[in-house]
């Protein structure tokens, strides 16, 4: 199982400052990467904003001889001076922890869903990583908030961590008989080593429920080529009571022209 390639990279712009000649020194500034207006797309009853920030790069913190991207701060927030919302984690984990992937560095997404369609009430859906480790470990945050018009706030109503480069994976369902739904796959921590698979469906509150939790049939360095929720879509399927053996089989999100069933795997010819 070849690990998915799913980060989106930001290359800040470069800034010019008004009233700066040429070639004046200017102390560095932290760039706008993402800046989405609410307001719109949520109907809210006051102009909200989600926004993140990147500072500049730093040496690296594990003695790599190279640069890494600067941290990302998070904000959603009504547009002028205030405070930002807790609603909207902007770290991966407590500051507790002290440890290497308490910042994000990476902004993967910043975007509108609609879990129920386009007719029904979006999402904001932010997902965050941290630098990655001598060992290729690198932290993710995966959040999803709702909007409360009674109360003119947003609510987090799915998060989800991962810390491993183990194939693990966090995916927002687009389109088909699981749109909506968040399919999270993590490692086993025993032999034989696969995947624990759990899925999370909105109600009509958009807050998240768990609806299926199982240990994968996909094992881990099988060498398969699909990612491990696309390997292990007709075990998903068929425990909702969404596919039956005999019927067509699911289609893999990267594109596979003849999967193909081994067992009760899906791979690709």
């Amino acid at each position: 199982m070849t690990r998915p390639g799913w980060r989106i990279w930001y290359l800040p712009a470069l800034i010019s400052l008004p009233g700066v000649g040429a070639g004046a020194a200017t102390a560095p500034t932290d760039t706008v990467i993402s800046s989405m207006d609410l307001s719109k797309p949520f109907h809210t009853r006051s102009p909200w904003r989600f926004t993140a920030t990147q500072g500049v790069g730093q040496d690296s913190p594990i003695g790599l001889d190279e640069k890494v991207p600067g941290a990302v701060a998070l904000c959603l927030g009504k547009d002028g001076p205030g405070q930002c919302d807790p609603s909207l984690r902007s770290d991966l984990y407590a500051r507790a922890d002290g440890g290497l992937y308490d910042d994000p560095h990476y902004l993967n997404k910043a975007e509108i869903v609609y879990p129920h369609g386009v007719d029904g009430p979006p999402l904001l859906l932010v997902q965050t990583a941290s630098i990655e480790g001598v060992n290729g470990n690198q932290a993710i945050l995966t959040q999803a908030l709702a909007y409360d018009r009674a109360t003119d706030r947003f609510r987090r109503t799915y998060d989800f961590r991962t810390r491993h480069n183990n194939n693990e994976e966090v995916r927002f369902m687009t389109a088909g008989p699981l749109q909506g739904a968040f399919i999270s796959v993590e490692p086993t921590g025993n032999a034989p080593y696969g995947y624990w698979v759990t899925v999370s469906r909105p109600g009509k509150d958009l807050n998240y429920r768990q609806v299926l939790h199982y240990r994968s049939a996909t094992h881990y360095n099988d060498g398969n080529s699909l990612a491990v929720i696309d390997s292990e879509m007709p075990n998903i399927e068929r425990q909702l009571g969404l596919w039956k053996p005999g019927q067509k089989l699911p289609v893999p999100q990267a594109g596979c022209e003849r999967p193909r069933l081994v067992h009760t795997e899906l791979w690709c010819s």
